[in-house]
């Protein structure tokens, strides 16, 4: 059987919030939902680990219904890693996947940062903290940034408050959400260290490493593909050599530099197809190394 091809793992919509009125949805398959893991672009070291929380997973249910005690297991993730590095997919993907499980009675995902956790005034953070928990119960909580809820230097900040909030909302409903913290690596290790509860419940980092020139060549390739364009050799020949120009520098993208990349060549190309005469179905498709410069 022919290998599909990887997935990019550029952010996509925000998952619904279901209303706890509501139904919950059907499990997935978890044969699905690792193979959908394991298409996407790169992540190897997050593949693995993911794989290897799913089997730790399995073994607890089965040592629960032979009726013996299950070996302490926290569900809590840090996501370290820079921008693009698809932090916000995988993060969607784990909540599906415990869901799958039955570890979670809905799996879906509740995006938030800090301008959706801390008030403006005293009294306001706690309540506007435990708004957004809840309305992740059932599924994951994905903290973007999560640091800024712990700035370096800041002595009496509303932060502060949410994360001690937060603290206690996961204890009350330690089976009900899974948190997720992501942000910059040095960053993360602020923040946990932050508040006594947040180190002894993150007990596990998922490292995200920033995207090889090959694998955003693939990122590349994959929004083509699912677009409906192609690219001639020239141009991916072109692309390759101009990626590993590019400065890895604090403006550096990750998925979001291929997906501009992409977007630029489909832009250049629109002005160069409009110039031709009844173009056909085979040069509307066409992105070539004049696309890209």
């Amino acid at each position: 059987m022919a290998r599909t091809r990887p997935r990019t793992t550029a952010p996509e919509p925000d998952g619904a919030l279901w209303d706890q009125g509501e139904p919950a949805p059907e499990p997935e398959s978890l044969e699905d939902l690792l193979a959908e893991l394991d298409e996407l672009v790169g992540l190897d070291g997050v593949k693995r680990d993911v794989n290897g929380m799913v089997k730790l997973m399995q073994t607890v249910r089965m040592r629960e219904e032979a009726g013996l005690p299950a070996p302490p297991l926290s569900r809590h993730l840090v996501f370290a890693g820079n921008p693009g590095t698809g932090k916000t997919t995988v993060a969607r993907l784990y909540g599906r996947l415990l869901h799958g499980l039955g570890l979670l009675s809905r799996g879906h995902l509740v995006e938030v940062d800090r301008s959706s956790l801390v008030g403006e005034y005293v009294g306001h953070t706690g309540p506007k903290t435990t708004e957004a928990f809840l309305r992740a119960r059932g599924g994951v909580l994905f903290i973007d940034e999560a640091y800024a809820l712990a700035p370096a230097g800041a002595g009496n900040d509303f932060g502060t408050e949410a994360i001690a909030t937060l603290v206690k909302l996961m204890e009350d409903h330690r089976d009900e959400v899974v948190v997720i913290a992501a942000g910059y690596p040095g960053d993360m290790d602020r923040f946990v260290s932050s508040n006594p509860g947040l180190s002894s419940r993150f007990s596990r980092t998922l490292l995200f490493a920033d995207y090889s020139s090959e694998e955003l060549v693939s990122i590349v390739e994959h929004h083509a593909q699912r677009h409906q364009y192609e690219l001639t050799e020239a141009a991916r020949r072109a692309l390759t050599a101009h990626v590993g120009t590019i400065p890895r520098d604090a403006g550096f993208g990750n998925g979001r530099t291929a997906r501009q990349l992409f977007q630029a060549m489909t832009e250049r190309q629109a002005m160069r197809v409009a110039e031709l005469t009844s173009p056909d179905s085979a040069q509307l498709m066409q992105l070539d190394e004049h696309d890209l410069l």
